[in-house]
């Protein structure tokens, strides 16, 4: 069940992340203002939304009802931990403070940014596998 839930739950990611998201998003979801909390509220709601349809579809599909109480906490941890991430700041605080400054003004925040997400989905299908 694991499998199958992180399957879906990284294809939502990356159809929330590349395919959804809009430019005015990506340009503004880390900034500092009213516009920028909009931004980032919008696209980690895209998340939560893609999220919870690949979820219906797992359900659908393997015949294994989730647990709703898990399954809506695993849906507010995405929502959650993509929006803060995508702040940008964390992943830099990170890279900065771990010795990896360099690797960050290269374009490297892009990379440690779409590892934590992976991480965080990753959390998210053991807990419901697990529930």
């Amino acid at each position: 069940m694991f499998g199958d839930l992180f399957a879906a739950l990284y294809i939502a990611h990356m159809l929330a992340d590349y395919v959804f998201q809009t430019d005015h998003q990506s340009d503004h979801k880390a900034d500092r203002n009213a516009a920028g909390w909009l931004a980032n509220i919008h696209h980690a709601g895209t998340h939560v939304v893609l999220s919870l349809l690949a979820l219906l579809v797992v359900q659908l599909v393997t015949g294994n009802s989730l647990n709703a109480v898990a399954a809506v906490a695993g849906l507010l941890w995405i929502g959650t931990t993509h929006g803060f991430i995508d702040r940008r700041w964390p992943v830099l605080w990170w890279m900065n403070r771990t010795g990896s400054p360099e690797f960050a003004a290269k374009g490297g925040a892009a990379y440690v940014d779409q590892a934590l997400h992976i991480a965080a989905l990753g959390i998210a299908a053991l807990v419901l596998a697990a529930v």
